[in-house]
């Protein structure tokens, strides 16, 4: 794979983001599971847990986005 991405760059560029955006479903489960397991750790009832975990689920992806805004500032900036 690599002697192809190394042959054909305008075409790894595509495959690189394309493999980026399949693996970003891999934080779903991960910011849900994190986002409960917090709230059940600060509440008892069902309501206060779900609505506690939206919100830090929201502050989580809010949060991954500044962060990949900041990397991608950075590397645009080289």
């Amino acid at each position: 794979m690599i002697h192809l991405l190394q042959q054909a760059p305008s075409m790894s560029s595509c495959l690189l983001a394309a493999v980026g955006i399949v693996r970003l479903w891999y934080a779903v489960p991960l910011v849900t599971s994190v986002s409960l397991v917090c709230a059940a750790t600060r509440h008892e009832e069902m309501g206060a847990i779900l609505n506690h975990a939206a919100r830090f689920a929201l502050w989580i992806v809010v949060f991954m986005g500044i962060v990949l805004g900041v990397i991608q500032l950075l590397t645009w900036m080289q």
